[in-house]
């Protein structure tokens, strides 16, 4: 079953207003994989890329990219993130997976602020490989699971 879409009104595109929804908890888990070669995926995990440590630069994007997702992306509210943590592991031989999770209290979710966490923290790692190999290629960007709020808990199907 569809539901309307909550940023058309009748004048067209609107922020939701979220004023009398009560604060909450809230919470969201988002990720991206960043394939590559096993050989680049070594050099990202040793620390060391052709631009410096990979991995952290990457991290601290993911996370400062979750910090401005309203000014990023027109409808979404700026709200207070209680926190960002975003992990970076080997997944299979040739690809690193980008999983961020993303915390607030307050009247609305944060799933937009995982899923940039995820994105930026993906395209840095491209940024940071990039004269190492160019056929990097980002995939599976995706909302694992989410809670908080009027919608309550969901989380992706295996």
């Amino acid at each position: 079953m569809s539901r309307p879409l909550s940023h058309l009104g009748p004048d067209g595109a609107r922020m939701v207003d979220v004023g009398d929804k009560p604060t909450t908890a809230r919470r969201a888990v988002a990720a991206a994989r960043v394939t590559m070669t096993p050989a680049t995926r070594a050099l990202a995990l040793s620390g060391q890329g052709p631009k410096g440590p990979v991995l952290e630069t990457a991290r601290l994007a993911g996370i400062q990219a979750a910090k401005r997702t309203a000014d990023l992306i027109p409808l979404c509210h700026p709200l207070p993130l209680d926190a960002v943590d975003v992990v970076i592991a080997p997944d299979g031989d040739a690809a690193l997976l980008v999983t961020a999770t993303a915390r607030a209290t307050w009247r609305t979710g944060v799933e937009m602020e995982a899923l940039t966490a995820a994105a930026v923290a993906a395209l840095t790692l491209i940024d940071m490989l990039k004269a190492a190999e160019k056929t990097l290629v980002i995939s599976d960007l995706r909302l694992l699971e989410k809670s908080g709020g009027r919608s309550g808990d969901w989380k992706r199907p295996a």
